[in-house]
């Protein structure tokens, strides 16, 4: 999973980029022109923000190795945001989860003199010199969620709110749980190494205060597998016999987590993921389980990070801005999606 960043709902630009698509949140950002209303396909294949042609652009794209369904999704959406554009050029590194590889590779792009890098570390902190190389070099850098040490370091931040996340789940639950006497939930975290897993918590913790009747009765660490998911959920549901609602970080887990409730014959309480995952979208539309919602943590942000590179190299804003330059950040929202809702967010679930 992602890496964190300090732009929560606390800081930064805050845009509703789960909408629909990431055409939602850059729409028309390299013109002036009307926006065009898209074609209804998933994701990055609406059309892009602006498809007329400019002036050619030549992005690096360093993103990490696919080895989560939220990472896989993410290199997906940025390729194929930069095939709806005649006048994008993509140069993809190799996905990698090894820092000084990865700081080769983009070495590699700021030789080939690309107008724009588009970056998602394996390692904000590690990578940051590389980003300061690139800054000087006079290549923009648009920073993809796990951020840098220092804005220094890159033009445009854009990212997931992992606070929100977490605050949106618990009231969520604590909206589903107000009227209960002495409420119980639970909590199957993430990876507990990573700020994000902490953010995530402390958001969740927060929202919670604002319903005395809740308390939260047990957390496990997971580690963002569907294996780790099932092992973690089979210990939580064996010490505690009775809650009211779980929230699970990552739907990747959730799979082992749903796994684990359905062996062990439990249905007495709501579980509510989180990322936007293909499959919880369709359980939470045939709603015959104990998942009832996700809150978003968009992978479509690839795709706008796209925009934005081709908006720089382009010389280009925001369209619906009044500023001509485009933002420092932008924090993406984590809406919660749930039956009510699931048809329009169905076509961004990721496999």
């Amino acid at each position: 999973m992602p890496e964190p960043s300090p732009f929560t709902s606390r800081r930064g630009l805050l845009f509703g980029a789960a909408a629909v698509s990431a055409g939602a949140v850059l729409t028309g950002c390299t013109s002036n022109e009307p926006d065009d209303p898209g074609d209804g396909e998933p994701a990055a294949d609406t059309r892009p923000a602006d498809d007329k042609p400019g002036k050619p652009v030549t992005i690096g794209y360093a993103g990490p190795l696919a080895d989560h369904g939220w990472l896989n999704a993410i290199n997906d959406q940025a390729k194929k945001r930069a095939g709806k554009y005649s006048d994008v050029t993509l140069e993809v590194t190799e996905g990698s989860n090894d820092t000084a590889q990865q700081i080769g590779q983009i070495e590699t792009l700021i030789n080939k003199k690309v107008d724009v890098l588009v970056v998602l570390p394996a390692d904000g902190k590690a990578l940051t010199q590389v980003g300061l190389k690139a800054m000087r070099a006079g290549i923009p850098v648009v920073n993809l969620d796990r951020v840098f040490n220092t804005p220094q370091a890159y033009r445009c931040w854009v990212g997931g709110d992992n606070y929100g996340m977490g605050l949106n789940a618990g009231h969520y639950i604590g909206e589903k749980l107000k009227d209960k006497p002495d409420a119980r939930v639970v909590e199957l975290a993430g990876l507990d190494n990573l700020e994000l897993t902490r953010q995530r918590t402390q958001g969740f913790d927060d929202a919670l205060k604002n319903y005395p009747n809740i308390k939260k009765v047990a957390r496990q660490a997971a580690d963002f597998t569907v294996e780790s998911g099932q092992a973690k959920m089979a210990q939580l549901l064996q010490a505690q016999s009775a809650f009211d609602a779980l929230w699970n970080h990552d739907d990747d887990q959730g799979v082992g987590a749903l796994r684990a409730i359905e062996q062990a014959g439990r249905d007495d309480f709501l579980m509510v993921g989180g990322a936007g995952a293909l499959s919880a979208f369709q359980a939470i539309k045939r709603d015959d389980g104990v998942l009832k919602a996700t809150v978003l943590y968009p992978p479509t942000m690839a795709a706008s990070a796209i925009d934005l590179a081709r908006a720089l190299g382009q010389g280009k804003g925001v369209s619906g801005l009044a500023e001509h330059e485009i933002p420092s950040s932008i924090t993406l929202y984590s809406a919660v999606v749930d039956k009510e809702n699931v048809d329009e967010y169905m076509s961004t679930g990721f496999k």
